[in-house]
């Protein structure tokens, strides 16, 4: 009995002393986690700066992720139209476009770049080189960080430079012309390459050709900064629809596609290895009803991939609409008004938590947190005042 006392003990010892280790081993895992919000980061806002704006040019903001404060660091760069952005993997970089067209004589806009200032936002000029086409309107760096790849819109063309060992941009190593034109003799008279985006793998690049209505991809040579057109070419979108920017799916299954003349998203299945795209969908980014102008122009994946997210236009919203993790395909869940006038641009930062809407004629950038169940945009009460602003890129910097 004694006998049997002393293991019955023993065995709840034993239990206690399991529990114990149990629960501890859980707390050091809790600890070790990764927070919902974490890290700290710099964002920087493109503007326009022509006639009628009180912008000078990019701007900067330091953003805490754990308590969602935001900054303003003020002026980062004076510089003439930086309407979009893009950052180098290494961080130190900044890209810009200048969006003229009379960058060192007629029909050439400019390409800037800068070094970053980590501990204060500031950007230093480095050098500029003309973008090889009027207007430029987007900018993307490769993977490898070796080259910075450039959609001018009024050129109608695409263009690569190479970055060199000190940041600056070399003249362009690889450059297409587009011809052709779409249905509407207004807006789509000639070719307007309005984004390019590089595939996960850095073996496609995709281009939105608002003017000729196709999402055009190339095969780019991350070792030469080349471009040369895939087979096929391009995906066709419904006539006058205008493509404008693009998003991919998490999976990489699945592409889409923001319409700006139509207010439309195409979703497209994507080969990733033949870089391959073919349309499933179009669905209205618009609300039942609405008869007002209207055009679309951003479009975002949610880090989860459960959610896409585009900005209207005139209607002055953003439209949210779940994937179907399968079939790709969207359904609407809202528009959210933006609380301002011409969602030009919108950015989800880096944690997936907050939407961050550039409202360019409201001169304001309106903050919303995300539902990460349902994709709801609810705004924060955050608002912050920038001139004009167009697109916003997060950069890590701790």
């Amino acid at each position: 009995m004694r006998f049997y006392n002393r293991m019955n003990h023993s065995r709840h010892s034993l239990r206690a002393v399991t529990l114990l280790s149990a629960l501890v081993l859980l707390t050091l895992l809790a600890a070790a986690a990764p927070k919902e919000r974490q890290g700290k980061y710099l964002f920087y806002v493109g503007t326009y700066t022509e006639e009628g704006s009180k912008s000078k040019g990019i701007y900067a903001y330091r953003f805490d992720a754990d308590t969602a404060q935001i900054t303003p660091l003020g002026l980062a760069a004076e510089t003439t139209n930086p309407s979009f952005v893009a950052l180098h993997p290494n961080g130190r970089f900044l890209y810009a476009v200048n969006e003229v067209g009379n960058y060192k004589g007629p029909n050439s806009g400019g390409v800037s770049a800068f070094s970053i200032d980590r501990a204060t936002g500031k950007l230093t000029f480095l050098n500029e080189v003309p973008s090889r086409g009027a207007d430029p309107c987007y900018i993307t760096v490769d993977k490898t960080g070796k080259y910075v790849l450039v959609a001018n819109y009024t050129g109608g063309s695409v263009a690569v430079f190479p970055v060199l060992a000190d940041g600056k941009l070399g003249e362009a190593s690889a450059f297409v012309q587009h011809t052709g034109h779409g249905t509407n003799p207004t807006r789509q008279e000639g070719p307007h390459a309005h984004s390019i985006d590089l595939s996960p793998d850095n073996r496609f690049a995709m281009v939105d050709d608002l003017g000729l209505d196709e999402l055009l991809v190339y095969k780019f040579d991350p070792a030469k900064g080349s471009l040369a057109p895939n087979d096929p070419p391009f995906a066709k979108l419904d006539p006058g629809a205008g493509p404008r920017h693009f998003a991919l799916h998490p999976t990489g299954k699945f592409a889409y596609v923001v319409a700006e003349m139509h207010s439309t998203v195409t979703v497209l299945s994507n080969d990733a290895s033949a870089g391959t795209l073919r349309p499933l969908q179009t669905i209205s980014t618009l609300p039942k009803g609405f008869t007002g102008e209207n055009d679309d122009a951003e479009i975002q994946m949610h880090p989860s991939g459960k959610f896409l997210y585009a900005s209207n236009r005139g209607h002055d919203s953003i439209a949210v609409f779940a994937i179907d993790p399968t079939k790709g395909t969207l359904t609407p869940i809202e528009d959210t008004p933006t609380q301002g006038k011409i969602p030009r641009s919108f950015e989800i930062d880096p944690t997936g938590t907050l939407l961050f809407a550039a409202n360019q004629e409201s001169n304001n950038i309106v903050v919303f947190r995300i539902d990460a169940k349902t994709g709801h945009l609810t705004p924060t009460g955050q608002v912050l005042e920038v001139a004009s602003p167009v697109c916003v890129k997060f950069l890590a910097v701790e």
